[in-house]
Parts: structure tokens; sequence; C-alpha cells
């Protein structure tokens, strides 16, 4: 299939993408998985507080079993005395849940697809920048009318990245970094020529 090329020249272009990749039924289930997946890995899980056995001192028994009328203790590290270990402490938590690579690509393959259906997925030419320079990006937003844009390019451009990301609601990202929560929040999802193929590779 064809897609039209979006590029600062005069005349039209298109670009080939492979069907098999981005004509994909939409499979709802499947991108909620991944999308849970993603978020889930993401979490930091952490929390941690010290349990008795683990806050420092308390070695010794503060006084003797009997004779002072006072509840026995063995520890001034208990959770009943103040600066002791937490009752019920928190530990460090992995919140990530498995999904298999191939369902994985699967969803990322559904997700592009539908973004093709509804015309929220372009190609563009790969950008050339001597320098950073926001107004040239801000330029090109402007006369193809694109406000929330993904950019996604083959390789990390560090001029394009710099002149993009004080733009608000625009962001760039190789496509080592693509994910399912970045595209669905896309209004669009503007893909480079070369990295369409890499995508293709992978996915």
């Amino acid at each position: 299939m064809k897609i039209d090329l979006l590029t600062t020249s005069t005349k039209k272009s298109d670009i080939t993408i492979s069907e098999t990749t981005f004509g994909k039924d939409f499979n709802e289930s499947l991108v909620h998985q991944a999308v849970v997946s993603y978020m889930a890995g993401s979490r930091q899980g952490s929390s941690k507080q010290k349990t008795r056995s683990e806050v420092r001192g308390g070695g010794k028994k503060p006084y003797r079993q009997k004779g002072t009328g006072r509840a026995r203790a063995g520890t001034i590290r208990s959770p009943l005395w103040r600066g002791g270990g937490v009752t019920f402490a928190s530990t460090p938590r992995d919140y990530s849940k498995k999904i298999n690579k191939k369902m994985y690509r699967a969803a990322l393959r559904s997700i592009f697809s539908e973004l093709l259906r509804q015309g929220k997925l372009v190609a563009i030419e790969t950008p050339v920048l001597e320098k950073p320079k926001t107004k040239e990006i801000a330029k090109f937003l402007s006369d193809f009318s694109l406000s929330k844009v993904l950019f996604i390019t083959d390789t990390f451009d560090s001029n394009f990245y710099l002149s993009a990301r004080n733009i608000p609601n625009v962001d760039v990202i190789t496509v080592k970094e693509i994910n399912p929560v970045i595209l669905l929040r896309a209004d669009k999802v503007a893909v480079t020529a070369e990295a369409f193929k890499l995508i293709e590779e992978w996915i």
C-alpha cells in the first residue's frame, strides 16, 4: 500500500509500506494487554521500610526480664518502641506483567494499522538541520496543520530533537523507543521513510 509523503517541495510524492504490517484489524483486547503491561512495567515499586531486624541497634536487652514492673522487652527496636522497625514494612515490588513478544508486536501492528485507517499516520522526509532551529520545525508543523504530533525517526538526530523539544505537544523518538502508550496519545504520528523500513523489520 502507498502513503503520502509530506515534503517541503511542491512535487507530491508517496512511499510504499507493507500491508502485512500496516493493514491489520484492530484487536482491542490485545492492545489493552500491551498498554497495561507497558504501564505496569514503568512503575518503580521502590517503596521500602525497615523491619525490626533491619533497624540499626537494639542488640542489647534494654532491662532485665523481671523485677522492674514493666512489660518484658528484648530490644529497643521493637515496632512498639519509638525508633523501632515497622510492623508490616513495605518492600520493593515488581509490578511488571509478562506479555509474549509476538503478542506485543501484534499489538503494535494493530495500533499502527488503526492509526493509518484514521488518517493519523503520515510519512515525512528525514529532517536535515545544520543546527537546532525551532522556527523551521514550527513552520513545518504550520504548513501541514500538525499540532499534537509524534515524530519517529530511524536514528537519533540531536539537532532535530533540540529543535522540536520546546514546542508543546511535540515529541521526537526513535524506532527503538516506540511503545503502545505514546502511539495512542498522539493526534498524529509522523514517521520517516527509513523509520518505516525499520518498523516493518521489527514488528
